[in-house]
């Protein structure tokens, strides 16, 4: 048996190769668990992945600080063309180089956006990363932002960013962005739009991620074209806003993660706690040789795990009634088994020892009545044994209950005795006795009863068999003409193998099965079976009664 394979053992059915014997697994996290983990956290990261792409947002800060860009080259580009002009030839005017760097300097904010300056034939005449020193022009380059040099978890926690944000799409089909050694206007397209009278603006792409704003825009006085102004600035302000956002996201992510867990942690619990207590506790039912094990009861948390654990309550307490009623059965077989065993036996042993032809001709007539008996008794216990697997296989339809009766009436006619009874069939007229059944099965019940009122109705006594329809049931009822059911025998007549018979009747004629089996095949069928007395006056008992009742079609 299953039970007594030791757990690392498998055992399979000889049908489908399933599994069978295997013990529930105790594991340390649940499945469950991690699938709602999983699923929860799946769908948070991929709305905060959204969030922190912000393409958008970087767009309109991209628009800003060129527009902002535009304005201050447009505001020095003005203080250059009133200050900085000087007679030329031909009465055209032009630029003072050396007063227009002065007026770029004190106008340029340090650590601002760069500021270069072109003359209209093209060279770069002022720049303020350019500053005059005493010992000549001193070069000003930027340092790195403070927290560029600093450790620890700030530096884990940037070094997590600049990882994950090397996983957001970027801007593409960027132009390049460098800078030659001696610069002139013909390195800048926007240098050379100004030039021409137009403003220019773009963006490009600066390489290690970075991009570089450009503006350019003319230096002019009274629309003559003295020079060129550009601007460009790295977008570390845009970088920083967009970080800034990027980290407030991301700490909230954090925060709604770490509930969202919690969460999922708690509906993980209510429900993979309890079903796996109800697993472990079926697995124990199935191994357990007692009853010991109990199913839990979670019927009180009113969801479907509390319907869960009370259909598999009541289908442990069917099972155990079920083994009880196999036992019950099998110990009920054996009893009646041994009376026609221990008879036959009896009639052997005699019939080895006497010689005399008439007395062993009898013994053998006892002989053939009991292995007839033991014939007809095992018959019926098959035929009882089976009935639940063939009514679960059997395909119901609709079964016309006056059809059958009435077929059931011809039968009798036909077949009885001359001193058997009559049976008279009365069906209502105009009621619809259809019902939704295994029509072979409903026939055995009613020949059954009708079988056991002929046994106990007196010669060319009367049987009868009527049939209506109540509410949404079909009722058949079957009466006789017997002495009745003995006092308080009611319940008792559907037992198996209940003995009490008519008297007269040679013993053994009927197994005691016959009634017990209808009473199975009818509750199949969801319906009821009962039996009571017809009374007369005085109280006295005319006949017994059998009621039928089935669900109607």
């Amino acid at each position: 048996m299953v039970e007594d394979l030791p757990p690392r053992f498998v055992s399979r059915q000889s049908t489908g190769g399933a599994l069978s014997g295997l013990p529930v697994p105790r594991r340390r996290v649940s499945p469950l668990t991690l699938r709602l983990l999983a699923l929860n956290g799946l769908a948070l990261a991929i709305l905060v992945g959204g969030l922190l792409y912000l393409d958008e947002y970087r767009g309109r800060l991209i628009e800003a600080e060129i527009e902002s860009l535009n304005t201050q080259a447009r505001m020095i580009a003005g203080a250059i063309g009133e200050g900085a002009v000087a007679a030329g030839d031909a009465d055209r005017e032009r630029l003072s180089a050396e007063t227009a760097r002065q007026i770029l300097r004190r106008l340029t904010e340090p650590g601002g956006a760069r500021v270069r300056m072109f003359a209209p034939t093209g060279e770069m005449i002022g720049d303020s990363r350019v500053l005059a020193g005493p010992g000549g022009e001193i070069r000003v380059e930027p340092l790195p932002p403070p927290n560029a040099a600093q450790g620890g978890t700030a530096a884990a926690i940037s070094h997590i960013y600049d990882t994950v944000l090397t996983w957001l799409p970027r801007l593409s089909n960027l132009e390049p962005y460098f800078e030659s050694p001696s610069q002139s206007a013909r390195d800048y397209v926007e240098v050379g739009q100004a030039l021409a009278g137009e403003t220019a603006s773009s963006v490009r792409d600066a390489g290690n991620g970075e991009i570089a704003l450009l503006t350019a825009v003319p230096v002019q006085r009274y629309r003559q074209v003295l020079g060129a102004l550009m601007l460009t600035s790295t977008g570390a302000g845009i970088d920083r806003s967009l970080r800034a956002v990027r980290l407030d996201i991301l700490k909230i992510f954090a925060v709604v993660f770490g509930v969202t867990t919690l969460l999922s942690v708690y509906l993980a619990g209510t429900i993979a706690r309890p079903i796996r207590r109800l697993a472990q506790a079926a697995d124990q039912v199935r191994r357990a040789h007692g009853r010991q094990p109990v199913i839990p009861d979670f019927s009180r948390r009113g969801d479907e795990i509390g319907d869960l654990s009370v259909a598999l309550r009541d289908m442990t307490a069917t099972l155990w009634a079920r083994l009880d009623a196999i036992e019950s059965f099998a110990a009920d077989v054996a009893h009646e088994i041994k009376n026609p065993l221990t008879s036959l036996k009896s009639a052997v042993e005699t019939m080895v020892r006497v010689k005399d032809p008439e007395q062993q001709k009898k013994l053998t007539g006892i002989l053939m009545e009991d292995l007839a008996r033991i014939d007809r008794l095992i018959t019926d216990i098959a035929d009882a044994s089976r009935l639940d697997a063939e009514m679960s296989r059997a395909e119901s339809g609709a079964v016309d209950m006056g059809h059958l009766l009435s077929t059931l009436a011809d039968i009798h006619k036909a077949t009885r005795g001359e001193d058997g009874p009559t049976l008279d069939l009365s069906i209502a007229p105009g009621h619809r006795l259809i019902v939704q059944g295994v029509e072979d099965r409903l026939a055995q019940v009613f020949r059954n009863i009708i079988a056991n009122a002929v046994s106990f109705s007196p010669p060319g006594g009367r049987i009868g068999l009527s049939a209506a329809r109540r509410g949404t049931m079909v009722e058949v009822l079957i009466d006789d003409e017997g002495p009745g059911i003995a006092e308080g025998k009611n319940d008792a007549i559907f037992r198996r193998f209940y003995s009490e018979r008519p008297r007269g009747e040679k013993f053994g004629t009927h197994s005691g099965l016959g009634l017990s089996i209808s009473k199975q095949i009818v509750e199949g069928h969801g319906g009821t079976i009962a039996a009571d007395n017809r009374r007369g006056a005085g109280g006295r008992a005319l006949g017994a009664r059998f009621v039928v009742r089935l669900p109607g079609a």
